[in-house]
């Protein structure tokens, strides 16, 4: 007999993924997921979560089956989201938008802009599945561009419903994208965390060190990820100081200018 599904109860309440994956479910969308599930040391079905392929399958069959995307990957290496979390964020979005608690807004008249939607393009594929809304992503990485629109190209339900923008000034965020006729009504961004390279390097042995429960000597990008989606000159502080900047210049532009934060600092 099956044990009864946990509930997640950090997550919020309209989140998919409150209860523990349904592997048999997922299974039966991807069946190629199969080759990576087995039998953790609690007794549950699982991925082992250190193993790259393994956490891109499970990607591949939650969005297959939760979000109608029959089609997703990325390019070796590049940042595999943890998709939980991220559609966690646009819940959230959702609720600072509706007016009661009835009305949550939906339909491609809300107007998203995605700053470094990646080469997963996971927030416009996650608020389109969920809410309808229409995106348009910024990218200033070639590679991680091209990937998303293979994403889009392949996935008719996408298609007119999200725009993709090169990001040609790299020092900038929000200027070179936006001008004081665009009206958006949310910005969302997940910032650069590190500030080097060493540093990411750093925070991926620490993570999987403790995944495995034991001190891993070198970093192992699970979730993958380049340059500019791990760190940035100054890292997340700095890149939100900037963000923050720019959003004081084009205020007129968008209603609600938001971001991910990982590090408290001072």
């Amino acid at each position: 007999m099956k044990k009864p599904l946990e509930t997640k109860s950090q997550l919020h309440p309209r989140n998919k993924h409150r209860k523990r994956y349904d592997f048999d479910a997922l299974i039966n969308a991807l069946p190629s997921l199969k080759d990576y599930v087995s039998i953790n040391q609690y007794g549950n079905e699982s991925i082992d979560f250190f193993n790259p392929k393994a956490v891109k399958e499970l990607n591949k069959a939650l969005l297959k089956l939760h979000y109608k995307i029959n089609y997703w990957d990325i390019p070796e290496h590049f940042l595999c989201p943890p998709i939980p979390g991220r559609v966690d964020y646009l819940h959230y979005l959702a609720d600072l938008l509706r007016e009661n608690e009835e009305d949550i807004p939906k339909g491609n008249k809300i107007k998203c802009l995605d700053i470094g939607t990646g080469a997963s393009c996971i927030y416009p594929i996650l608020g389109h599945a969920e809410y309808g809304w229409n995106f348009v992503g910024t990218e200033t990485e070639h590679k991680a561009l091209k990937s998303a629109k293979d994403i889009i190209r392949q996935n008719p339900s996408l298609k007119g419903n999200i725009e993709l923008k090169v990001q040609k000034e790299s020092a900038s965020i929000l200027k070179g994208i936006l001008d004081n006729k665009d009206r958006f009504d949310l910005m969302i961004c997940n910032p650069p965390f590190h500030s080097s390279a060493a540093e990411a390097a750093s925070g991926s042995i620490r993570k999987n060190s403790n995944l495995k429960k034991k001190r891993i000597s070198k970093p192992v990008l699970n979730f993958g990820g380049q340059q500019n989606e791990l760190w940035c000159k100054g890292g997340e502080y700095q890149f939100i100081r900037t963000m923050i900047f720019e959003s004081q210049q084009l205020q007129n532009t968008c209603l609600w200018f938001t971001s991910l934060v990982s590090k408290k600092t001072i």
